[in-house]
């Protein structure tokens, strides 16, 4: 059964192409968090089907990737396809809902982020199942952050940052920024990695 049109085979380069400027610059501005910007990332690449098969199978690896480059690496012990394919009712339902509309840019993606959210929910669950109560460095990470923070002048770069804690990566980093940002702790005072931040004093 046919439940989305993909783009053509000539435009699909382009596609790609503007698909991948889209989100290295979403990346770079840490406006949106991470989880919307991944999910958001494989929904369009579903959307744009740039294979005649397998493009839910690249699509879930490229799920894997960009959540562990995101500091996400639950996927590395729980296997999110199994998640997926035992929920695939759910899946093909979420993909139609937030499809539709999507050629004229007036789609919903709401549907999608729901359950690709969930889908991720579903796994550290499985995973604290299975290992007990998960004790995550991401806390610690955001400690080092946040002091390193407090350590540097008022104005400061994410190149300061990576300087100041060099056992923390640039996506968590990212994150931890965002995360400070909407606790208003933060601000950024620019576009684009070389943007200068701001320690607001509390």
């Amino acid at each position: 059964m046919v439940r989305f049109q993909p783009v053509s085979a000539l435009a699909t380069p382009d596609f790609m192409n503007g698909l991948s400027k889209l989100f290295k610059q979403a990346t770079d501005n840490a406006e949106t968090d991470p989880l919307l910007q991944i999910a958001t990332f494989v929904f369009d690449f579903e959307c744009i089907h740039p294979f005649k098969d397998g493009n839910g199978r690249i699509g879930r690896l490229l799920t894997l990737l960009l959540l562990y480059h995101a500091g996400y690496e639950v996927g590395g012990y729980i296997s999110l396809e199994r998640i997926i394919e035992d929920s695939k009712d759910t899946y093909y339902e979420a993909l139609n809902k937030s499809s539709q509309g999507w050629h004229e840019g007036k789609h919903d993606l709401r549907p999608w982020w729901n359950y690709f959210l969930g889908m991720l929910i579903a796994a550290y669950k499985d995973f604290e199942d299975r290992v007990g109560k998960i004790t995550s460095a991401r806390g610690a990470k955001r400690e080092m952050v946040i002091n390193a923070i407090e350590s540097l002048s008022e104005k400061f770069t994410i190149g300061d940052l990576r300087r100041a804690c060099p056992g923390v990566s640039y996506p968590t980093l990212q994150r931890a920024l965002a995360d400070l940002r909407k606790e208003k702790k933060v601000r950024c005072l620019g576009r684009g990695p070389d943007a200068e931040w701001e320690h607001i004093k509390g």
